[in-house]
């Protein structure tokens, strides 16, 4: 059993119309699916990804009236986004001009990296490591060869490695592969690859027993998912973690994809998630992403829920 990738990540923020145009605008994503979440109907889900919405691809965000989040271990820290080897001049260039805070183009862990922040404090970190099958989104403001490559590596601090590295590699089939020192200079990171290996398989841990304690808040990360192809394949990892005993959701369906969510030993929520059937389930590609999707339980609350949402554009 294997899982083959990074599937998503999802992050909080305060500001939904903000961060629609920093990811649509400046990072040149594709809204793929404008939704609320499942059980906090008051709040948007809104994710982003490549022009088809590939598995792999997308960024997502709940949309909560909530602080700014307090930064320390026990936390998704670092949001790794895939681009072209010779992209990062061009990242450079655009995030200044658009005012978006970055550090210099540095090598880290082998790969060309740019470290960035959007406008409420998400750390970001680009990557030169351009494998994968992304789709390019022909009305993005990024050109197609500049434009982002999907998710990879992400990033967790923990205080201890331990028990984190047993239910990786034990549970999850993960394999610890190499390490660095961290870039902020706080601990070390151990990289934990899945399936063929590659960024967008790759999870890197922060061991940083000298930081406080997060508190999430916009800003922060709330979960990464990993990929399976299907729900016999995720049925089958809700049995492994079941049988290792460890405290899981079961098996919930989120009508884009089918989930299992489970805490790793240093409090960071994970999901196992399908890459079937994908986001085109109940609209046209060509137009997935620009009206509110519900899915079919919701379906007749939705005089009420739209009701309670903030317009976006």
């Amino acid at each position: 059993m294997q899982l083959t990738g990074i599937h998503h990540l999802t992050a909080i923020t305060a500001d939904a119309a903000g961060n629609n145009r920093f990811y649509t605008g400046t990072l040149g994503l594709r809204r793929v699916k404008k939704t609320v979440n499942q059980d906090d109907t008051s709040a948007y889900h809104l994710f982003f990804a490549d022009g088809a919405g590939s598995p792999g691809t997308d960024i997502t965000f709940f949309d909560w009236p909530v602080a700014r989040e307090y930064r320390g271990t026990h936390s998704i820290s670092r949001t790794g986004l895939r681009v072209a080897e010779n992209s990062l001049d061009y990242w450079a260039g655009r995030l200044r001009d658009a005012g978006v805070g970055t550090g210099r183009i540095v090598t880290l862990d082998g790969r060309a990296s740019l470290d960035a922040e959007d406008p409420e404090g998400q750390r970001l970190r680009l990557v030169a490591a351009p494998e994968g099958n992304s789709v390019a989104w022909e009305k993005s403001p990024v050109p197609a060869e500049h434009q982002l490559r999907g998710l990879g590596p992400i990033t967790i601090s923990v205080p201890e490695l331990g028990p984190t590295e047993a239910l990786l590699t034990h549970v999850m089939n993960m394999r610890q592969v190499r390490d660095y020192p961290s870039p902020d200079g706080e601990g070390q990171v151990h990289v934990f690859q899945m399936g063929e290996g590659g960024a967008a398989a790759e999870l890197h841990v922060a061991v940083q027993p000298g930081l406080p304690v997060a508190r999430q808040g916009a800003g922060a990360v709330h979960h990464v998912a990993f990929r399976v192809p299907d729900k016999p394949a995720l049925t089958e990892w809700a049995n492994r973690v079941a049988d290792f005993r460890v405290p899981n959701s079961g098996e919930v369906e989120r009508y884009y994809f089918r989930s299992l969510y489970f805490r790793e030993p240093g409090g960071n929520l994970f999901e196992i998630a399908t890459d079937e059937p994908g986001f085109d389930v109940d609209e046209p590609r060509e137009t997935m992403g620009e009206g509110l999707s519900l899915p079919p339980f919701l379906e007749p609350k939705r005089a009420q829920i739209e009701a309670g949402l903030k317009p976006l554009d």
